[in-house]
């Protein structure tokens, strides 16, 4: 038997993707201003640097897909765990290899690969061993991991930045802070070795006496008699003909291709918010849009992180008491002010503490929303037998959007447009309220609540 068969651990043993996937993209955001010394890169360059990792988490998302259903959730994040090691080891190499951007962009994209893989299985396993009275809390976990990733590498990149002189950080303090993810992805690997296959993948695979094990030793005999009986009966209620067409994971069926299109539409939609335009950039944005000086920078940082963490808690206190929808309404109008606040600073150039609040209030609006919210949908709205293909499609889109806003965002920050009059670096901005705006629509026309269903219960809501 399983070494580990409560809930807690094993969704925080899953979890640790998220904080991989957060730490190894905020590792850049510390990074980036010392390397782009380093090798002296142009804003198209640093964007390149910056949003390579993308191209490797939107393959990695494509075919995680296919990679769940056949070696299952678990041991894809084993291969995620050997990816993410690989990818800090490398991008920090001193020496071993040429030096180069394109050195250093192959790691990175090596570590997007990793990324990708965490990102469709770590909730998705979550979501197919939790209760669903629990789910929206539990998978809520994944997004709070990410946070916690991004606050602790801003902390990492902090105290490796200040215990070093500029010019010791430009020529190795930046290889340090991509070497100090070794340590959490040496936990995750070993924790990935000791938590159960998920129960809905061994019944899909056809092993029930193996799923029945799993689900007695997480929820007792009673619930796991109730809970592979629905299972199985969802994986029954599949049309033979696509049945048969499994392994293709055909999604264009009548049935399949609205949910697909809205999974992928509020996939793109989390992008698009702007949000890891401010993770990403943030030292930018804090030192030229809002005026704090590079000596700030970093810890200007920690203070985004802790506010991001501590309202994604308020996210998963709420996510099952008050349900899915409401907090993306509360979370879309916070998210709207915060960018109106920054937009009105920066147009009429009074940058300061109130532009500080309007990122803040931007960043905790999301915390509590579509960050969280998102991936419990995604792990949720899409039936058992194409679950993983289904949520690979979505996924590939956001990491695709992802990589559009961190190639465009320093471009538009920078354009001569953006920099005069009437827009005075709030442009792009005003983009990410239009999008804000279209999460609304999308949500009160096509988003049911889902609130306390179980995933079979979820089949027919949808």
């Amino acid at each position: 038997m399983y070494r580990t068969t409560s809930l807690l651990p094993i969704t925080m043993v899953a979890a640790l993707g998220g904080l991989l996937f957060g730490y190894d993209t905020g590792v850049i955001n510390g990074s980036q201003y010392y390397l782009s010394q380093y090798f002296q890169l142009t804003p198209a360059s640093k964007g390149w640097v910056v949003g390579s990792a993308l191209l490797g988490c939107l393959v990695g998302s494509a075919l995680a897909g296919k990679l769940s259903a056949a070696v299952g959730r678990k041991h894809s994040l084993i291969i995620s765990a050997l990816l993410f090691i690989v990818s800090a080891w490398g991008s920090g190499l001193p020496g071993v290899l040429p030096e180069s951007v394109t050195v250093l962009v192959m790691f990175r994209v090596i570590g997007g690969l990793g990324i990708g893989i965490a990102s469709i299985n770590a909730p998705m396993y979550i979501a197919e061993v939790a209760p669903a009275s629990k789910r929206g809390r539990l998978v809520s976990f994944y997004q709070l991991a990410i946070v916690v990733g991004f606050f602790v590498v801003f902390v990492a990149t902090y105290l490796i930045g200040n215990t070093r002189s500029e010019a010791e950080n430009v020529a190795f303090g930046w290889r340090l802070m991509f070497w100090s993810e070794l340590v959490p992805c040496a936990l995750f690997l070993l924790g990935l070795l000791f938590i159960p296959p998920s129960p809905r993948w061994l019944a899909l695979k056809g092993r029930n006496t193996e799923a029945y094990a799993v689900l007695v030793a997480l929820h007792g005999e009673v619930v796991a008699n109730r809970e592979l009986e629905e299972i199985n009966q969802s994986i029954a209620a599949e049309n033979p003909e696509s049945r048969k067409r499994e392994k293709a994971a055909s999604l264009l069926s009548s049935g399949l291709l609205p949910i697909v299109l809205v999974g992928t539409a509020l996939s793109a939609l989390q992008q698009f918010t702007g949000i890891n335009a401010v993770l990403y950039f943030g030292a930018d944005i804090f030192e030229r849009a809002l005026g704090f000086g590079k000596e700030d920078v970093l810890a200007q940082q920690i203070l985004l992180a802790s506010v991001n963490l501590l309202f994604t808690f308020v996210a998963m206190a709420l996510i099952d008491r008050l349900g899915r929808k409401p907090l993306l309404y509360i979370g879309s109008g916070g998210m709207f002010l915060g960018f109106l606040l920054l937009n009105y600073t920066l147009m009429t150039q009074q940058v300061g503490l109130l532009s500080l609040v309007g990122i803040l209030t931007f960043i905790g609006s999301f915390a509590m929303s579509m960050g969280p919210v998102v991936w419990v949908l995604l792990s949720e709205m899409f039936p058992n037998a194409v679950r993983s293909v289904a949520m690979s499609v979505a996924v590939a889109v956001q990491w695709a959007s992802n990589y559009l806003v961190a190639q465009a965002f320093p471009i538009a920050m920078e354009s001569q447009v953006n920099s005069q009059a009437p827009w005075f670096g709030s442009l792009p901005y005003w983009f990410f309220m239009g999008c804000i705006l279209l999460i609304v629509l999308l949500v009160a026309s096509m988003i049911p609540e889902t609130r306390g269903k179980t995933l079979e219960e979820l089949e027919s809501v949808w």
